[in-house]
């Protein structure tokens, strides 16, 4: 990985690819959605300041665990500019998503959990099946076209 001396405030896109290991496109996506900002020189080439390395490192680790980019990006809105995020930012802003991500591990759980039923009956059936109708509470009951003849009673 290249070292960038510490009195170098600003890097090029090619820098900040290589330390932070994102490609150059995805620092580009990152900018036209709002996470990362850069200036433009005389040459209209980007710079971006240095604390932008741990924006990036912020970025890939919310992306990793599933946090969606408009999320990240207002929680990037919070931290001042020019200001390296730090553990306590990541903390605190991480601390959010963690219901959303307990809630979607439940989720997948219950879907694997399916996916085993599945496989033993091969049905897929439209009427019964969890996977092809989930969390049908009037399946348990009856299928769709009863359920309208019952409310016209």
């Amino acid at each position: 990985m290249p070292q960038i001396p510490e009195k170098v405030h600003e890097l090029t896109v090619g820098q900040l690819a290589a330390r932070s290991g994102a490609a150059v496109s995805a620092l580009h996506f990152y900018e036209s959605k709002g996470l990362i900002t850069s200036r433009r020189t005389a040459g209209n080439q980007r710079r971006y300041h240095r604390d932008t390395l741990r924006r990036v490192a912020f970025v890939r680790a919310a992306q990793r665990v599933g946090i969606p980019l408009a999320t990240i990006r207002e929680a990037l809105l919070e931290l001042p500019e020019e200001r390296t995020p730090t553990r306590e930012d990541w903390a605190r802003l991480s601390g959010r998503w963690r219901a959303e991500l307990d809630r979607r591990i439940q989720q997948l759980n219950r879907l694997r959990d399916h996916l085993t039923d599945c496989i033993g009956c091969g049905c897929l059936s439209l009427d019964t099946c969890v996977l092809s109708n989930p969390d049908d509470v009037f399946g348990d009951r009856l299928t769709g076209s009863r359920l309208l003849g019952e409310r016209r009673k």
